[in-house]
């Protein structure tokens, strides 16, 4: 990794031809500019081509380098990342930006309005030095968010030249997904997940549903702690609907939403004729917790055919054990489409795997939600 060096802390040059991913890292503190330098250049097909200790300085350098991800520190003097967000998606239509900020509540509310703002994803950052050399976690997940946001822009060109005489590139993806038959039942509950891009997604969706919804509502959004109760306060904003973290052994509401609450697998269990709320501390699945899956097995054994669930953009494929599930129990699944989702990981698997009753971009995504509620099953 070689770059060139700029007074105040900015560094930029073109990025060679072979760079598949190419990074610019915007933080004020040299150390953890470094440390993620030192992250990224473990991995041969990321190069960071500029680096920036403040959003001033990051606007001037993305004017001399090709930028597809920029890792955005929050707090910065001179120019802080909420007021260069706009400026750096104006400046590079395109680029993918990652928020990353420490996890107390007030950099939590500032990301969460980046995140409303145009960033695509976020990362807590290391704060103490014994982070900062416990690196395999904070790396593998950089350098998985990073790719899955930037796709294959670059790959066919890349994969090409590396195939053998006469082998076609293709870019994978189901030719032909093919759809189920919804539940004949009407949902008694809904259940909703999503990661990369989640957030704005969620946003959008509930923008449309308001407080048509009167049943339970469980979301499971691929967040760390502190985060996800300011994303219950900024949907409750967006819906008019109740909405919070799930707390343990509480009985589910019709009409209120529950957010997994960060670091705790959210699932639902039966008790008589009613239902309670469970949060456990369960290893991590699909390297997250929350994690999906376990929030849709314990569903469809609490509810049976009467789940609806909604697996929006995300990166891997979390939901798809849990998923199938709530097909087996007859439940209906609805995917959003590859177009509208920032990353089509979670949503693709299952309808790669034809778990889905419906595969629709996110503005159709609440009409169909109702539709089904009505009781209408086209």
């Amino acid at each position: 990794m070689t770059l060139g060096t700029a007074r105040g802390g900015a560094a930029a040059r073109k990025p060679a031809s072979n760079a598949a991913y190419r990074v610019m890292v915007v933080d004020d503190s040299a150390v953890i500019r470094g440390f993620m330098m030192r992250a990224l250049s473990q991995d041969p097909e990321i190069e960071v081509v500029a680096t920036a200790a403040n959003g001033q300085i990051a606007l001037k350098a993305i004017e001399r380098a090709e930028v597809d991800v920029i890792i955005l520190d929050i707090e910065m003097p001179v120019m802080d990342g909420l007021t260069a967000l706009p400026r750096l998606l104006r400046a590079c239509p395109g680029v993918k930006v990652i928020v990353a900020s420490t996890l107390t509540r007030h950099n939590a509310a500032i990301s969460m309005t980046a995140l409303a703002s145009g960033a695509s994803d976020y990362i807590p950052k290391p704060t103490s030095s014994r982070e900062l050399h416990t690196t395999a976690d904070f790396q593998r997940e950089l350098i998985e968010k990073i790719k899955a946001l930037v796709g294959r822009k670059h790959a066919p060109t890349r994969a090409k030249a590396a195939a053998k005489p006469g082998q076609a590139w293709q870019i994978s993806k189901p030719a032909n997904v093919v759809l189920r038959k919804p539940s004949r039942f009407v949902p008694e509950v809904l259940a909703i997940s999503s990661s990369t891009d989640g957030p704005q997604t969620l946003f959008k969706l509930f923008g449309m549903l308001k407080t048509q919804i009167k049943t339970p509502v469980f979301i499971t959004q691929h967040m760390p702690p502190t985060f996800t109760s300011i994303l219950a306060e900024h949907l409750a904003r967006a819906s008019g609907a109740p909405c919070s973290e799930a707390k343990d052994n509480e009985t589910p509401v019709p009409g209120h939403v529950y957010i997994a609450p960060g670091d705790y697998h959210m699932t639902v269990v039966r008790e008589g004729t009613g239902r309670r709320i469970r949060l456990n501390q369960d290893p991590a699945e699909n390297f997250c917790r929350p994690a999906v899956d376990p929030m849709l097995r314990s569903l469809s054994e609490a509810y049976g055919p009467k789940v609806l669930t909604i697996i929006l953009t995300g990166m891997g494929h979390d939901g798809l054990d849990g998923g199938r599930a709530v097909v087996e129990a007859g439940g209906t699944l609805i995917a959003q489409d590859e177009r509208t989702s920032v990353v089509w990981g979670m949503p693709g698997a299952v309808a790669s795997a034809g778990l889905a009753s419906a595969m629709l971009p996110i503005e159709q995504i609440a009409g169909k939600v109702l539709q089904y509620f009505s009781g209408a099953r086209r």
